[in-house]
């Protein structure tokens, strides 16, 4: 299983008229938190694509459990529970940051493609090679 933790600070722009965060930006949220992740075990987008792949978002999910506000740090807990096959799917928590709230939870669900074809593939190697250690028994 793989885990990764990203910190973010919430800015004003992300709040609404009640002052709580936009329920929209928690997509943005989730999405940081998978970039981060993919990044911090080498594969940020840019390789991804470079080598001819895309990750299209098939299915997202959120719920919203209590309001996180203006300036509020919070922790986006991204993980991946099982081994990507022509779907990675990576769930997400959101939690205040240095307390046990949780703010929101949900997911998102991607598809390999290959961006010549716009066809759905198999994860690539060089990406299943460094999935691979977070799965082994």
């Amino acid at each position: 299983m793989l885990i990764h933790k990203t910190e973010i600070r919430v800015r004003y722009a992300d709040t609404d008229q009640m002052k709580f965060v936009y329920n929209g930006r928690y997509f943005e949220y989730f999405e940081v938190g998978r970039t981060e992740m993919l990044r911090e075990n080498g594969l940020p987008y840019h390789l991804i694509e470079s080598k001819g792949f895309q990750l299209p978002v098939l299915e997202t999910y959120a719920k919203f459990i209590i309001p996180a506000k203006y300036d509020d740090i919070l922790i986006v807990e991204s993980k991946v529970k099982e081994y990507p096959s022509f779907r990675i799917h990576i769930d997400y928590r959101v939690f205040r940051k240095n307390s046990d709230e949780l703010i929101a939870e949900g997911f998102t669900e991607h598809v390999f493609i290959k961006e010549a074809s716009r066809k759905p593939s198999r994860p690539p190697e060089f990406f299943t090679l460094v999935m691979k250690k977070y799965f082994e028994s």
